[in-house]
């Protein structure tokens, strides 16, 4: 069995916490303690207080991107290395870490090879009523990957994101920047009605879809430029009626950008036409604070917010020593304590050259949480940031209360199985020990500087 870098868990039975741990040193990867934490008397020193009485969002799951790049590197494996790495991503065994959302895109993204929409046509053509749409090129790779995941975890929840509208939509004819025409705003509409449909005949269900992904940069390659006031009539005249009148429940998110503009998705849910049709938002984090996400819960306390995108990197195997723990204080912990109902990040799987991308505005940084040689796979930081949340907080958990601790970033959840899931990061310089304080009795636990712990009872 191979060594994993040090993420600390612990699982309380019967007054007692079994761990597991993430140290920068890599002494452990995900890694079970022999040591079990004991609840006892209250002890001193700092205290995280973990209060289920305080109930907030439920966790619909944690997860990557699913790009056409990464489907492309699985789907070229051979076919027992393949199953074999999609059970340990997907599957729930104590060798497995659970991941139970995945994003895709609808079309190409910059993470694929090529450029593609599901209804291109030749320099001035066009296909208003959809005739030509076909997912067939997504049956090379994404499709079946997906039905193999869906194997593993038949409930797991996809999220679907277009970069771009093909291109003969657009003011500029290109599939990069421009903007939708307003005389194709149903044609469109009718686009993403195609993709629910044609990809539940393939047994996969989209749970939800946002509108355009990043649509305040339209530098990549693809992509799309779409303001607020233009995503709130889509949504609101298109997009929304024509998914009601296809009978499909699939969600809507807005926005799927930076948190460092929450006045636009709060512009969208203010229109109350567009509003009614629309689930929620989904947010990144290239820019902004991640308390931008709160700002738009405390504007509309209905609505759902989503972690959509956010790139981590750093190899775990060529690196002396691994920053796990910032992006799990950041992300996981960040983006749930906002209200955030899941954690996606970007993206599932690259080659050692981080490819494939597109030309001209595709990522070339852009690497995968595992690394695909042939059949040989390396293990990154962002698989290990996810982990830490995905194999112990299942879909269906809910967030329950605990205090700020200086230093010691730290969230909860109550878990379908009736456990309590704590991740804590000690973000200082020097080892901390503090307690854990539940229902008047405390377990003292000790964290080197920068790992990350979970604790479950």
């Amino acid at each position: 069995m191979r060594k994993l870098p040090l993420l600390f868990l612990a699982v309380v039975v019967a007054g007692c916490a079994q761990t597991w741990l993430t140290t920068p040193d890599k002494s452990a990867l995900l890694q079970k303690q022999s040591t079990a934490l004991s609840f006892g008397l209250r002890t001193e020193g700092a205290a995280i207080e973990v209060d289920s009485t305080q109930t907030f969002q439920p966790i619909d799951g944690f997860g990557f991107a699913l790009t056409g790049g990464s489907a492309q590197h699985l789907i070229r494996m051979s076919a027992e290395a393949r199953v074999h790495i999609l059970q340990e991503l997907f599957g729930t065994g104590s060798g497995d870490i659970g991941i139970s959302y995945l994003r895709v895109s609808i079309g190409a993204s910059d993470l694929n090879d090529h450029v593609f929409s599901y209804d291109d046509l030749p320099p001035g053509e066009t296909d208003p009523q959809m005739a030509k749409f076909s997912l067939a090129l997504d049956r090379a790779d994404v499709i079946p990957v997906l039905q193999q995941i869906l194997a593993i975890n038949g409930k797991i929840k996809i999220l679907g994101s277009p970069w771009s509208p093909p291109a003969w939509m657009k003011t500029n004819g290109n599939p990069k920047g421009g903007n939708l025409k307003p005389e194709y705003y149903s044609a469109y509409a009718t686009y993403f009605v195609k993709y629910i449909q044609g990809m539940k005949a393939e047994g996969i269900r989209i749970d939800a879809v946002t509108v355009q992904n990043e649509p305040l940069h339209p530098g990549n390659t693809p992509s799309l430029q779409m303001f607020a006031a233009d995503e709130a009539i889509f949504i609101r005249d298109h997009l929304g009626p024509a998914l009601r009148a296809a009978h499909l429940d699939t969600k809507i998110i807005a926005f799927d950008h930076n948190c460092d503009t929450p006045e636009y998705p709060i512009a969208v849910l203010s229109d109350a036409r567009a509003a009614r049709f629309v689930d929620g938002s989904g947010f990144h984090l290239y820019r902004g604070k991640i308390e931008a996400m709160s700002e738009v819960h405390k504007a509309f306390p209905a609505k759902n917010l989503y972690f959509t995108e956010q790139m981590v990197t750093g190899s775990v195997e060529t690196r002396a020593t691994v920053n796990v723990g910032g992006p799990v204080a950041r992300l996981i912990i960040g983006a749930t304590r906002n209200w955030s109902r899941n954690v996606l990040l970007w993206n599932l799987a690259a080659d050692p050259q981080n490819r494939p991308h597109t030309d001209s505005g595709g990522c070339t940084m852009c690497q995968g949480a595992i690394t695909i040689d042939g059949d040989t796979v390396s293990r990154n930081v962002a698989y290990y940031v996810v982990a830490h949340a995905s194999k112990f907080v299942r879909p269906g958990s809910v967030r329950i209360g605990t205090n700020g601790v200086d230093g010691l970033p730290n969230v909860a959840f109550r878990t379908p199985a009736g456990r309590i899931a704590l991740i804590v990061v000690n973000a200082g310089q020097t080892t901390r020990t503090f307690a854990i304080q539940w229902h008047g009795k405390a377990a003292q636990a000790e964290l080197p500087a920068g790992a990350v712990a979970t604790y479950v009872w």
